[in-house]
């Protein structure tokens, strides 16, 4: 899945990669010069060679979940895992996993066309013609379906687009819908337009945002083909991720499984994903009126909205079948806190080969445990427990991490210090997204890693220096020179850390480096395969080492501080804008609504139309009240005083390695979750973060109150900020204990 960043970057500029302070976070004085010795020899030994040679082998054949070569790799990692010395086991679950039986996409009329729904193989791209082994071009969770009706464009079919097509008198009821890839997850287009009451939705990739517009098509450049397609699932996942028919229980043998009529995650009409060679006969036999810019794709001719003439007729079957997913953990005891644990993940499946996606990032995590293999070896052994997670199933529906987190659920809320995950990785700047408790942690880490590319500088000064001039072209003050530790951005969804974060409460955070090829264009393809990979990515896998040197670095520092070395004045800082941004979103909101209504009653939408094309005025809408946002005024300023007290105390005693304070402190995060959960998906229970109900993959923070608003569910907003700061006060509670047992009071 797609990684989504913001990019770390910090104020010093020191010269050199390595700038630490006279003691590391969390550690005493004696201690942080051992653990920074340990990380260097760390941080020496990772290998591209190693790999380069692991994507290879791993990248092979296609291995998708329930595919022979996704348990071959999964058993392959196994007994790698054990050759370095490691404790290695594979944890089974099921999961509803549907694959095609029947794709057919016609249109009807004068022309008849027929949708070719194939990528062909290119002639130097071995692995791309192992046409019997590949998952069909299809979306994953799509209802079956046999559909004919005409077909209307709706632009990228975010909410906001059907705003537009209502203006212009469009009704998408009774038709397929024909909706661009972009600008959100592929899943919320065929919600919204089932919402809506479409029949069918088609899903293209527009060359505007993925194809030549962005640079030469495979196989002479990286960008997609004319024939080529992004797979994907379109689960309703911002409702719950992970086996559709076990919401919240691990999906283990003998679970009691949900009937596929009650499943709320497969999608109310068929949905099919295809090129953009195949979708250019559909947007031709459009009519209507012509689009504004931000409409148009890249394709050479007019685009119009429709409805078309002739009509398409769609086909859908399914082979709704259970298969077994492979996790494969790795255990690393503690000497001292082996009941804190530190935990680390990428996954290994793929929807076909997956070199970038995931492999990029799981080939660096293997090479990361072969490297602690060899510090075990040398006498090092960490103070908490280390546990290295190769997760399957992530691609239909984030499969294997969900069911792992959900079945140890108990565990983990009382055990997990942390989650740190990858996904794919390339060649560029070091990026993170992640719990805010951790934003200091993440800064301090990646001072100490090399650049590749522009060596002695480190990774964080790279990626500082490189924000300050996209954000300021022209020069200006850049934000970065007003703050020590530079924001890290909030995590939604579309990976692994879903249910950690999302689900029970565990401090986490994506990472990965990326920003400076073109790449994109083999995304859920056939084409994302070692010869794509080697050819335009990270070619020489220095980032890839990269990755290793500072995924491992962050296992190591936290597993093996004497205190756990989180910090919560960045939190503070952080959920104070969240809270300034969700009272401007509602006066903003009234602002708009009340200009609107005026131009209504006045009658400026009519004198503003053009009488020769349709425009629909919007329709009055409800002024919102004034909310009661004092109560989440009163937890932020409680936040940060009891933020303020607690760093206070921490430099004052953290020096004696006091570790009596670490139960507390796993209680901190946990406590910014509700067990009711968010409104309408109760499984998303982190107050602070989770996917947006109609983003799927980009964050919205403070959901609860952030999405009443939004969605102007006016009745139900002073409820959720009472809900949402009843959250920020427990965790604030939590701090001060954890404050008074640092300083012994």
């Amino acid at each position: 899945m797609r990684f989504s960043v913001a990019v770390i970057c910090l104020f010093a500029l020191s010269a050199h990669a390595v700038d630490a302070p006279a003691s590391l976070r969390g550690y005493t004085a004696a201690n942080s010069a051992t653990e920074v010795e340990w990380e260097k020899k760390f941080r020496d030994l990772p290998d591209p060679a190693h790999i380069r040679e692991n994507m290879r082998r791993l990248s092979a054949r296609p291995h998708h979940v329930g595919s022979p070569y996704d348990k071959d790799n999964a058993e392959w990692l196994l007994a790698q895992l054990k050759s370095f010395g490691l404790d290695a086991q594979i944890e089974n679950f099921s999961a509803l996993f549907p694959t095609p039986k029947l794709r057919s996409l016609e249109l009807l009329g004068p022309t008849k066309f027929t949708a070719k729904l194939q990528e062909p193989p290119v002639g130097v791209d071995p692995t791309s013609s192992q046409t019997s082994e590949q998952l069909p071009t299809y979306n994953a969770y799509s209802r079956d379906g046999d559909v004919t009706a005409p077909l209307v464009y709706v632009n990228y079919g975010r909410p906001e687009d059907y705003e537009v097509l209502d203006r212009m008198g469009i009704s998408v009821k009774g038709a397929i819908v024909i909706a661009r890839y972009g600008m959100s997850w592929r899943g919320i287009k065929p919600k919204v337009a089932a919402e809506h009451g479409a029949v069918g939705c088609l899903i293209y990739s527009d060359p505007q945002q993925d194809g030549f517009f962005q640079g030469d098509s495979f196989p002479d450049g990286p960008t997609r083909p004319a024939d080529g397609v992004q797979r994907g699932s379109v689960m309703d996942m911002p409702i719950y991720p992970g086996d559709p028919q076990t919401p919240g229980v691990g999906s283990v043998e003998g679970v009691k499984l949900l009937a596929l009529d009650q499943v709320q995650t497969i999608t109310k009409i068929p949905v099919l994903p295809i090129s953009y060679a195949d979708a250019t006969p559909f947007l031709k036999a459009l009519g209507g009126e012509s689009l504004p810019a931000d409409w148009r794709g890249g394709l050479p001719f007019t685009y119009h909205v429709g409805p078309s003439t002739a009509q398409a007729h769609l086909q859908l079957a399914f082979n709704w079948d259970r298969k077994t997913l492979y996790d494969v953990i790795v255990h690393i005891p503690g000497a001292k806190y082996p009941d804190q644990w530190v935990i680390r993940g990428n996954h290994h499946d793929a929807w076909v080969n997956g070199a970038e996606d995931p492999l990029s990032g799981s080939s660096a995590e293997l090479e990361e445990a072969r490297v602690l293999g060899e510090l075990l070896k040398q006498g090092w052994k960490p103070e908490r427990t280390i546990i290295y997670c190769f997760w399957d199933g992530e691609e239909p529906a984030l499969l294997g991490s969900t069911e792992w987190a959900e079945f140890h659920a108990t565990e983990l809320k009382e055990h997990a210090v942390a989650y740190f995950n990858s996904d794919g990785n390339s060649r560029g700047f070091f990026r993170a997204e992640g719990s805010h408790s951790l934003e200091a942690f993440i800064n301090s880490v990646v001072k100490d890693v090399e650049d590749p590319e522009t060596k002695p500088m480190s990774v964080w000064k790279r990626a500082r220096l490189a924000s300050q001039v996209r954000a300021n072209p022209e020069g200006g003050a850049a934000d970065s020179r007003m703050r020590a530790d530079t924001r890290i951005g909030a995590l939604g969804s579309g990976s692994d850390y879903t249910a950690f974060i999302d689900h029970l409460g565990v401090p986490s955070a994506n990472l990965g480096y990326g920003g400076e090829d073109e790449g994109g264009g083999q995304y859920h393809s056939i084409y994302d395969d070692f010869y794509w990979y080697t050819h335009f990515e990270d070619t020489d896998f220095a980032y890839g080492r990269a990755l290793a040197e500072t995924a491992g670095t962050m296992m190591m520092r936290m597993a093996d501080a004497d205190i756990i070395p989180y910090q919560f004045t960045d939190q503070a800082d952080t959920v104070h804008n969240y809270v300034t941004e969700v009272k401007r979103l509602a006066d903003t909101l009234r602002t708009q609504i009340k200009e609107r209504n005026m131009n209504l009653a006045e009658g400026a939408y009519k004198a503003a139309a053009d009488p020769k094309k349709v425009s629909v005025p919007p329709p009055v809408d409800v002024v919102p009240p004034y909310f009661n946002f004092a109560p989440l005024d009163q937890a932020s300023d409680d936040l940060t005083a009891a933020a303020a007290d607690y760093e206070k105390a921490f430099m004052a005693h953290a020096a004696s390695g006091n570790s009596a304070v670490d139960p507390e402190l796993l209680k901190i995060e946990h406590a910014l979750t509700d067990p009711k959960g968010l409104p309408n998906r109760p499984w998303f229970e982190n107050m602070i973060y989770a996917p947006g109900f109609y983003t799927g993959y980009g964050v919205k923070t403070l959901p609860a109150v952030r999405e009443a608003i939004e969605q102007k569910d006016w009745a139900i907003v002073d409820g959720e900020i009472a809900r949402t700061s009843a959250a920020i006060e427990r965790e604030a509670d939590v701090l001060k204990q954890a404050t008074k047992m640092l300083s012994g009071s």
